[in-house]
């Protein structure tokens, strides 16, 4: 079995290649779990740390928000911190979420919608990205900051997995 990964970027960073990524790599990926569950607030953990069990790697929500609690619950993870310029990011988020709503959404930033609630979004994305970087401050091996756009990204996330790299392109997905 595969040593535990997280990818705690927030949606519309990369986490849907970074998944398939994954999946080339082995890894047995679990994706966005309960989003528009209306009772996700109170039944978070209990729906979703059972699936830890059942992959190897996890990305899009809730994943990002509950890095802390995976971390404690399951050392010796690796934790993938997608990242992207809050304004392309926030963009991509109204463009594709707009005036739909989640629980999961309202959950994390305070509004299930982006549209109207830029600057909610805006603070929540820019926090997380302090968080996860100020929690892993002296455990560099432990997280890998990743932008796609970087130019060889099977190189960062093969050698920080210990993974031989693939003979094929880095997947580009959405």
């Amino acid at each position: 079995m595969k040593r535990k990964v997280f990818c705690i970027g927030f949606q519309k960073t990369g986490t849907s290649s970074l998944g398939v990524a994954l999946t080339q790599l082995g890894y047995r990926v679990k994706g966005p779990v309960k989003t528009r569950d209306p009772r996700i607030a109170s039944r978070l953990l209990e729906e979703t740390l059972p699936l830890v069990d059942k992959y190897d790697a996890f990305q899009d929500n809730p994943w990002p928000i509950l890095f802390r609690t995976l971390d404690e619950r399951y050392p010796g993870s690796r934790f993938i911190l997608t990242v992207r310029d809050v304004d392309a990011w926030l963009n991509s988020v109204l463009g594709h979420f707009g005036e739909k709503s989640t629980p999961m959404r309202a959950l994390i930033y305070g509004a299930g919608c982006p549209a109207g609630h830029e600057e909610a979004y805006r603070q929540r994305f820019l926090q997380h990205d302090r968080e996860v970087r100020e929690y892993f401050r002296d455990r560099p091996q432990d997280l890998l900051v990743f932008d796609l756009k970087q130019p060889d990204p099977w190189q960062a996330l093969c050698r920080f997995l210990g993974e031989p790299v693939p003979d094929m392109p880095f997947p580009h997905v959405n």
